[in-house]
């Protein structure tokens, strides 16, 4: 199992109040499974995603990745399971602008330490499709190109867990369907687990299972082509 959450809650402290985030949240996520969040703005989804990414910790629960439990590591050690284990993929990209597209790529592959990265970094620029893009920077890119090169950057230290956040939300319908098209090759490829966040059905119908959440909680399950 990849991905493990058990009875996790989340609050944030606002003002006097503690504002519930997440209420009592149960899922698992298999090797190489795709499970959608689905859901609308607010419901916890991002936040489900940063707990997942161990860029958060619960209120209380656990969220074990690969069998690690997050709040039994400090920070360097959390900081290293992310850049060894997981990929992000954002809606708004986050590509760094002075960078170019092969640039961006491989900056994982330097933080966690791997020489001579650039290698690497041009093959999942092929694999991804866009190899003649490697020499451009973001603003030379069109939206769906840029997502590709942030896709590239999330898988190019093969991580174990994927997670997106509404990674179709700025984009055209065209544009959105390619970049579905090739997170499913890329898992199929890789062996990747993706957890999305979505509030597209399109997107959605791609994953192998979909959890909906409503304020907090897990509201059903159900497969593409279900309820």
């Amino acid at each position: 199992m990849v991905l493990r959450l058990r009875n996790v809650e989340k609050h944030y402290a606002v003002a006097d109040q503690r504002i519930p985030a997440l209420k009592g949240v149960t899922l698992e996520l298999g090797r190489g499974e795709w499970l959608a969040l689905v859901g609308r703005s607010g419901c916890g989804k991002t936040t489900l995603l940063n707990l997942a990414g161990a860029a958060d910790l619960p209120t209380s629960g656990h969220v074990e990745i690969e069998g690690v439990r997050t709040t039994s590591l400090d920070d360097d050690a959390l900081t290293e399971l992310r850049r060894r284990r997981i990929g992000f993929v954002f809606q708004f990209l986050q590509l760094l602008p002075t960078l170019t597209a092969v640039e961006n790529v491989e900056l994982p592959l330097q933080l966690a330490g791997v020489r001579k990265p650039r290698a690497r970094a041009v093959e999942m620029l092929e694999m991804v499709g866009i190899a003649e893009l490697a020499d451009r920077h973001p603003h030379q890119l069109s939206g769906g190109e840029m997502q590709r090169v942030a896709i590239a950057r999330a898988l190019v230290h093969e991580p174990s867990l994927l997670l997106a956040d509404e990674p179709t939300g700025s984009l055209d319908d065209e544009a959105a369907e390619s970049v579905i098209d090739l997170l499913l090759d890329m898992k199929k490829r890789l062996g990747t687990s993706i957890l999305m966040a979505t509030h597209s059905p399109e997107a959605a119908a791609a994953s192998d299972r979909r959890l909906f959440l409503r304020d907090g909680k897990l509201a059903a399950e159900g497969s593409p082509g279900g309820t």
